[in-house]
């Protein structure tokens, strides 16, 4: 007989790393809902719903703002595969282990890649992106706001104005940021904006919010190819056709357009997870939600610093929800990481790259950027590091954090 192995029963962790983080209650609850049928007027009622929360979310009055169906990867692979055709130059600003992804894309895309590079833990000099982009004239700038890999925030208001002036493209990848720092996709003039779940929303993998400026779309329109199974005359766009099928946005917006051409069976109860992130998100208000996701990152920092140990990167740039913290000389980095889970139940993120074990990561996102997740992560880390022979003084991480919530 096969072995149908044990019912799932694992400890209830405190994800403490860069994403996935612990799931909001709400969110579990709604994930449990019946299912409808996709075309059941219930059903695509919630996805108009669904469309408008996330217009607040973004910060934005795009028509074209839904889901796609999959990871936050997805949402930037369909951004980059629907928008650029064999040829096609993009310039990636790139600083971290997620600019690296885009260019990936964007290769595999056959578009030509130009890279304006930034050192990790820093942030790339507009100037530089604007130098790129009338050497270059682009169809499409693709930059990361927040990215993990190195914990830095690049500023995008400049990038935007940029690609305003010289008539390209602008997509931004805030996966890591959308729900914990501001977000303003018609003010930062963006083009595409995508985004996932599992970091400060508080869901989980497996659905990527993206919206969609008119001009990007009327571009991506023009590419338009219904499939022939449901093709009408007259239906297609002139352009060369999306080289993905299940990433074509062309196809993705007819589905979630008042035609509701079918596409996919949309993925209901991420739909209604994703649904309910953005309600929670709203309900709290956006300032609000920002400056907690701030105070709980202001706190882990002076907790970290208070123990004796670095930062890393620039902390003019840094993200307000995830710290890199140097580990330091003559600690074991991976049992460092190992016995925060196995003693304290408590995840922290390693690293990327060229910082490999050199900085754990730890998130303060969603439901975790509060003050008693913040202060047992510090207790936990004191006593794991005072257990590998550092001196981290006693009580120090918990006290100097305490003190940014009072």
């Amino acid at each position: 007989m096969t072995d149908t192995f044990r019912e799932l029963d694992h400890p209830a962790r405190l994800l403490m790393g860069p994403g996935p983080i612990n799931v909001h209650p709400r969110v579990l609850r709604a994930m449990s809902v019946q299912l409808l049928g996709q075309f059941d007027p219930e059903f695509t009622g919630y996805m108009n719903e669904t469309m408008a929360l996330y217009r607040g979310v973004f910060q934005t009055t795009n028509r074209w703002t839904f889901l796609i169906d999959g990871t936050s990867r997805a949402g930037i692979e369909a951004a980059l595969v629907s928008t650029l055709v064999p040829g096609d130059d993009i310039v990636v600003v790139n600083a971290g282990r997620f600019g690296l992804l885009l260019a990936e894309i964007a290769e595999r895309c056959d578009a030509k890649v130009t890279f304006v590079e930034g050192e990790w833990g820093q942030v790339v000099d507009p100037q530089a992106v604007e130098d790129a982009v009338k050497r270059v004239k682009p169809r499409l700038v693709a930059c990361v706001h927040g990215d993990t890999s190195t914990t830095i925030a690049q500023p995008i208001e400049a990038i935007g104005e940029i690609c305003a002036r010289h008539g390209a493209l602008l997509y931004v990848d805030a996966t890591a940021t959308l729900g914990g720092m501001s977000v303003p996709v018609d003010a930062w003039k963006a083009d595409i904006v995508t985004a996932g779940l599992q970091k400060c929303l508080g869901g989980p993998s497996g659905s990527a919010p993206i919206t969609i400026s008119d001009k990007a779309a009327d571009h991506i329109f023009s590419r338009r190819h219904v499939e022939k199974g449901l093709a009408t005359p007259g239906a297609g766009g002139t352009g060369r056709r999306i080289a993905s099928n299940y990433f074509d946005l062309a196809m993705i917006m007819d589905y979630w357009s008042d035609k509701r051409l079918n596409h996919h069976t949309e993925a209901a109860s991420m739909l209604f997870a994703a649904r309910e992130c953005a309600r929670i998100v709203l309900e709290e208000g956006l300032d609000t939600r920002f400056a907690r996701h701030a105070q709980a990152g202001a706190a882990m920092v002076a907790g970290i610093e208070a123990l004796g140990l670095t930062v890393y990167g620039d902390q003019a740039h840094k993200m307000t929800n995830v710290t890199g913290v140097i580990a330091p000389a003559g600690v074991d980095y991976d049992r460092v990481k190992a016995r925060m889970r196995t003693e304290f139940e408590i995840e922290i993120g390693a690293a990327f790259g060229p910082l490999a074990g050199k900085i754990w990561r730890i998130g303060t996102m969603g439901v975790n950027a509060r003050k008693h997740a913040v202060l047992q992560t510090l207790a936990a880390l004191e006593a794991v590091l005072r257990w590998e022979g550092f001196a981290a003084p006693a009580g120090a991480g918990v006290d100097a954090a305490a003190k940014v919530f009072a």
